[in-house]
């Protein structure tokens, strides 16, 4: 019989790719970690994990243990649920959401959600994706609302097979400039246009999506910022530190003192979506939620 706390071991492996991160995670130690790793490898027979000088990953067989812990953690965390309703009485859904994403969309969506559904007890939590896309697949979070660039739905070095996603919008970036810049009159520029500006950006991952799309355009954008949060961004450019880039959702509430210009085709965009897994999809109140957030974009 295969034990669950080696699959929860071999997770923690995966989710962080070294024995000693992922000791320090569960709070074991290394050697623990790897003599929970031995074992589950002599019961199945087979080698779930491949070790080198730049870490551990997962043979073929470690991914589908690793689909199979998932699985059974998502299961267990049902089941407790499941059994607390027997004392409360009441259902509940918990919900994960990035900042803008929450602040734009969320508060409409369980407006709505909380009119129809009462009976719904509501949890929300706060994360970037890399974060709560996990507590999706672990069945600690019913859903997730997240977003990804132009690459794979970011949701760490374990396997996301699991996962569905359910795409709602897509979010335009827009150049952000202090006004009374020499471009703020345009429509519309093209981002080879601003090769020469400084940038302040409210996101890490907007500043690799930027290098990626000025690498495209022929520049080496020059960075004199990196923040956290979008405001803060956009406060540093009506101050005059550079220019930003900025997704539409993000752009409420406005900051005195900045100009707004759309990039031309191909401009770069967030993806903002759902992300379940499959035997949370279909239950009624998740299905009834994705549908107030999908109701909340159309008829804001």
């Amino acid at each position: 019989m295969i034990d669950v706390q080696r699959l929860r071991v071999l997770r923690a492996v995966a989710d962080h790719g070294s024995f000693s991160k992922a000791a320090a995670a569960l709070r074991l130690t290394p050697s623990a970690v790897s003599q929970h790793v031995a074992v589950l490898e002599r019961s199945l027979g087979a080698r779930v994990v491949a070790r080198s000088t730049r870490g551990v990953t997962l043979t073929q067989a470690g991914q589908i243990m690793v689909g199979a812990a998932e699985s059974v953690a998502a299961e267990l965390e049902l089941a407790k649920q499941q059994v607390e309703r027997l004392s409360t009485g009441r259902v509940q859904l918990t919900v994960a959401t990035f900042t803008s994403g929450g602040r734009h969309l969320l508060p409409g969506a369980l407006t709505r959600f909380t009119a129809a559904h009462p009976e719904i007890l509501l949890h929300v939590r706060e994360g970037e994706p890399e974060d709560t896309l996990p507590l999706v697949r672990q069945g600690a979070v019913d859903l997730a609302l997240a977003y990804h660039f132009d690459g794979p739905l970011p949701v760490g070095p374990g396997p996301g097979s699991s996962l569905q996603w359910t795409e709602l919008l897509e979010d335009p970036l827009h150049v952000v400039m202090p006004q009374g810049h020499r471009l703020a009159d345009r429509e519309s520029l093209a981002l080879a246009e601003l090769a020469s500006e400084p940038w302040v950006l409210g996101c890490r991952k907007t500043e690799a999506f930027l290098r990626r799309y000025a690498e495209r355009a022929g520049f080496e954008p020059e960075v004199r910022g990196t923040t956290t949060d979008y405001f803060f961004a956009r406060s540093l450019v009506a101050a005059g530190m550079g220019i930003s880039l900025i997704p539409s959702i993000a752009l409420v509430p406005t900051v005195p003192g900045v100009h707004l210009v759309p990039i031309q085709p191909p401009a770069p965009a967030r993806h903002i979506g759902v992300a379940t897994i499959a035997r949370r999809r279909d239950r009624p109140h998740v299905a009834a939620f994705i549908q107030a957030l999908r109701e909340e974009i159309t008829h804001p």
